[in-house]
């Protein structure tokens, strides 16, 4: 424990994603959104991408957008970086290009699915973890 690579772990049931999460800063039109983790190593300044054995998925913000993206990992396994284009290309291309509305984060999930976790007590004392709802539910 403690070396996983995700951040986040999404409940989309009937399954769970591992989500590493990214800041993306939008330039010329396009959100680059690198997909490696970095650190300083003995041997110098390492990189490393992920793998689908280590995420599902890449989440990536937007501040001056102000908007999330979802990214599956089989878009971007072993790959430095992918390019999320919100403005038309200059010379008109639409084949081969990763529009940013396609990952767009909602829509992507489509709705809120999961609950959250609570501890709750059995009545002999030892507490199990059970959903929020009705527990604690905020609605």
């Amino acid at each position: 424990m403690g070396d996983e690579r995700y951040d986040l772990i999404f409940d989309v049931r009937p399954t769970l994603l591992r989500v590493q999460c990214k800041w993306v800063a939008l330039r010329k039109g396009v959100l680059t959104v690198f997909c490696v983790s970095s650190r300083r190593a003995a041997e110098g300044f390492r990189r490393r991408t992920y793998s689908a054995e280590e995420v599902d998925a890449i989440a990536a913000y937007c501040l001056e957008l102000d908007r999330c993206f979802l990214i599956p990992i089989g878009l971007v396994a072993d790959r430095p970086s992918i390019g999320l284009r919100v403005d038309p290309s200059r010379n008109n291309q639409r084949q081969g290009i990763n529009w940013a509305d396609d990952f767009d984060f909602a829509a992507r999930l489509k709705q809120p699915q999961g609950a959250v976790a609570q501890l709750g007590e059995r009545p002999d004392g030892i507490r199990e973890v059970r959903g929020s709802i009705p527990l604690g539910s905020i609605d």
